[in-house]
């Protein structure tokens, strides 16, 4: 008996859809959707080959722009279990993975489906959560974790609470409401209290739709909830104002960035208006245990929009972040954006936005940490 593994091609798919039939009654992958795994993109198909016929298949999605995978889907023959045919696909996915510089490879799995919990339990898989009436029949899932590399620690079972932004402009607030729950657990984590933040900090007007959130603004948010606040920017200008070019909305943008500033005045020790090169964001990510950054969303869905996520972790090669996107691309799930390891080297170049490179962190402290 021969073993092959190899990526999944176009000729393939009519014996893959076959087995998919053979392997699973509900959540199968159409005919459509192997042949786009089967082309190039940030997700690899590996198919099991015995004695040239395809006998199973795992199926990896990996977050462009960070170290983490997800194994979506695995399947094996049903003749050819019980056999550590399995636990070999689930290697090969795990080396795959590795390859890709994947840290950490994710899945669910039903609750009903005691062999591959025991399978995935057996390789070193961790449980980190459970989500309800996750499949289509209306069955639970059960989420799971395995470090791939020996140069991380961290596991999303230990990350703080997650929030998942419930509109398209209120990433700022959901970020700041993590950090602000991660450091008082009294802080409510609720749609209300994400608009209160909104409106808060909103800069009233975008390139289109609601506003987003000022660095100025969600830091003002913070410290009237009397948390500690130290803000790092590199620029003293207008937020987001080059993006708008109606006369009209600058000028409320422009009235309202004028409004924070006065504000902060009363809090004189919270800006720090620095370069934030290398240098000064590793200090800041060793120095904060929560930080709220502006990134740009091109190195993660190639769309080029301001966006806030929460750093709650870091060590000498990666940050953790919760990401509280919410525009799921095909596939994918809240497994991706929790606990998120992006090199460090590969955060610091996302970190910026706009023409200018505005960069800022927001440090979120207790008022009486050191």
């Amino acid at each position: 008996m021969s073993i092959q593994f190899r990526q999944a091609v176009l000729s393939d798919v009519d014996a893959l859809v076959a087995l998919e039939a053979r392997c699973f009654d509900s959540d199968r992958l159409s005919r459509r959707s192997f042949k786009r795994f089967c082309q190039p993109g940030p997700h690899r198909l590996r198919a099991l080959f015995i004695d040239d016929t395809i006998a199973g298949y795992s199926l990896i999605l990996l977050r462009r722009g960070t170290s983490l995978a997800r194994l979506y889907s695995l399947a094996l023959a049903p003749e050819r279990r019980g056999q550590g045919l399995a636990q070999r696909l689930l290697q090969d996915a795990e080396e795959c993975a590795a390859a890709l510089d994947s840290v950490y490879l994710r899945l669910e799995v039903r609750t009903d489906n005691e062999a591959a919990i025991a399978l995935y339990q057996r390789c070193g898989y961790q449980r980190f959560g459970q989500v309800a009436d996750y499949y289509d029949d209306g069955c639970d899932a059960l989420r799971y974790e395995k470090r791939l590399t020996s140069l991380v620690r961290s596991s999303a079972l230990n990350a703080p609470k997650y929030y998942r932004q419930t509109t398209e402009f209120t990433c700022g607030p959901a970020s700041l409401m993590m950090a602000m729950h991660a450091l008082r657990p009294t802080t409510p984590m609720d749609r209300r209290n994400e608009l209160q933040l909104w409106r808060e900090a909103t800069t009233i007007f975008m390139t289109s739709g609601h506003g987003g959130c000022s660095p100025q603004g969600l830091a003002l948010a913070a410290l009237r909830r009397h948390f500690q606040v130290l803000m790092y920017i590199n620029d003293s200008g207008t937020p987001f104002i080059d993006s708008v070019r109606d006369p009209h909305k600058r000028e409320v943008i422009q009235l309202v960035h004028d409004d924070f500033l006065d504000q902060l005045q009363d809090y004189p020790d919270t800006l720090t208006t620095c370069h934030l090169d290398n240098a000064t964001f590793s200090e800041a990510l060793d120095r904060h245990n929560h930080l709220v950054a502006l990134i740009s969303t091109w190195s993660l869905n190639r769309n080029r929009a301001p966006h806030w996520v929460y750093i709650h972790r870091s060590d000498r090669n990666y940050v953790y972040i919760h990401d509280p996107d919410t525009e799921e691309q095909a596939g994918q799930s809240e497994a991706e954006f929790v606990h998120v390891p992006i090199a460090i080297d590969r955060f610091v170049g996302m970190a910026s936005f706009g023409k200018r490179r505005l960069r800022c962190l927001l440090a979120i402290e207790n008022v009486d940490s050191p």
